[in-house]
């Protein structure tokens, strides 16, 4: 399914559209976004890479607290390096399309949020998702005790089996009891 950045045929088009929750426009807008950050000998190459320092300049990621988790969760490299090719860009823009199914969004949240990748959520990546949320200055950071309860009541929340950790299906549980999730 690889292409060169500078091109879009019909037919991969049409595949991308089956493929995603993007339309056609959408994927067109998304290229053209996508070669504007390849060099110009980069453009002519089939599936070329963006670093991941040239995907977070992009608009909305500059600002994301989550933003080199969300490069590191959808790139394909080898190198597990957060670069990305134009195929990892489209499934990064469609699992957040509002025409992405709550189950596609809230299973890449749950990656994001799962810091060490070990398919759950324990009290060191909801502890990372926090201070991701609040910030990690003097000024917003919890105290130690904030922190413990607030982890505390969150797995009282979301641990259904009380194993200590918050897995996939718990997780999006809790999300299809948030209608916010979704927007």
């Amino acid at each position: 399914m690889g292409t060169t950045a500078s091109q879009l045929g019909k037919d991969l088009l049409s595949e991308y559209q089956e493929l995603t929750f993007l339309t056609k426009q959408e994927i067109l807008l998304a290229h053209k976004r996508f070669t504007e950050l390849l060099t110009k000998d980069e453009k002519d190459l089939p599936n070329t890479r963006v670093p991941m320092e040239k995907i977070l300049t992009l608009p909305e990621l500059k600002s994301n607290p989550f933003r080199k988790r969300i490069c590191l969760v959808f790139s394909t490299s080898e190198q597990k390096d957060g670069s990305l090719t134009f195929e990892d860009f489209l499934d990064l823009l469609s699992a957040f399309s509002d025409s992405a199914t709550l189950e596609i969004k809230s299973h890449y949240a749950f990656r994001i949020f799962d810091f060490d990748d070990d398919g759950t959520l324990d009290c060191g990546d909801l502890e990372k998702l926090v201070n991701c949320l609040t910030g990690e200055t003097d000024d917003t950071r919890l105290t130690p005790e904030e922190m413990r309860q607030l982890i505390s009541n969150i797995l009282e929340e979301s641990d259904i089996d009380k194993d200590g950790t918050v897995n996939l299906s718990e997780f999006q549980h809790v999300i299809s009891r948030s209608p916010d999730f979704v927007r």
